[in-house]
């Protein structure tokens, strides 16, 4: 069976931290920011660590970092 090749879409999307988790960026943020207020606007600049269960499944995916 051949290697598995890294899906390139979620290797954009998703970053491994030093420990070994799975970092992603925050959805909602991109257009109709008019109605959203402020304080939800500013939460949603952070990333956010995958849950533990969609990680698996994002480590696969990404696969060349591990």
């Amino acid at each position: 069976m051949p290697k598995m090749k890294t899906h390139k879409g979620a290797a954009k999307r998703f970053k491994v931290t030093g420990s070994g988790k799975i970092r992603k960026n925050s959805a909602f943020r991109s257009h109709i920011l008019e109605c959203k207020p402020s304080k939800r606007k500013r939460q949603l600049r952070h990333s956010e660590i995958v849950a533990p269960g969609d990680a698996k499944r994002m480590k696969k995916l990404i696969s060349d970092a591990f």
